[in-house]
């Protein structure tokens, strides 16, 4: 078989292989979207911050506070005993107890995303904490390229060309 055929063969079945990653990808629904005003110190502030309130920082999480610029990429995170407003632009949202607001930048708007606490106490325990959350939802995505990998791999060594006159 000629090494056109095999990577082929091998281009395909590592497609098959990455193919269900797709289906991890997260929903990028907007609980709320104003357009980008350009380049800002920031994009938005912490309103009010009360009880158990987190904000991502460059070194990590620290404890939010009113006034707490906020910019693309920014997380807050609001515990069981805890609330939290944001303005962003046109968007003034309440962050409820037991959830998180994500920022991220959709085209050219700015895209405010509050996640109730299921996916939170998901999301703060494998990302932060290094934990299996609850119920153990895991990624399979790993899985899923190991496996496209040892399938590549299987159909390379079962076509291999090991020069054999008897066969041609």
């Amino acid at each position: 078989m000629n090494l056109t055929v095999k990577v082929a063969l091998a281009g395909i079945v590592a497609s098959i292989g990455f193919g269900p990653v797709s289906s991890f990808a997260q929903d990028t629904s907007c609980t709320c979207t104003t357009p980008y005003q350009g380049a800002a110190s920031s994009i938005g502030s912490i309103g009010h911050a009360n009880g158990d309130v987190m904000v991502s920082q460059a070194a990590g999480y620290g404890p939010a506070k009113a006034g707490n610029a906020l910019d693309f990429g920014s997380r807050i995170v609001v515990g069981a005993k805890g609330s939290a407003s944001v303005n962003v632009g046109g968007c003034s949202l309440d962050v409820p107890a037991n959830s998180s607001l994500d920022i991220s930048r959709v085209e050219n708007n700015v895209c405010l995303k509050v996640v109730g606490s299921e996916q939170t106490a998901a999301s703060v325990s494998s990302e932060h904490t290094g934990q299996i959350p609850p119920g153990g939802n895991r990624s399979n995505t790993p899985l899923f390229i190991f496996g496209g990998m040892a399938g590549a791999a299987a159909i390379l060594a079962a076509t291999q060309d090991d020069g054999d006159a008897v066969s041609r």
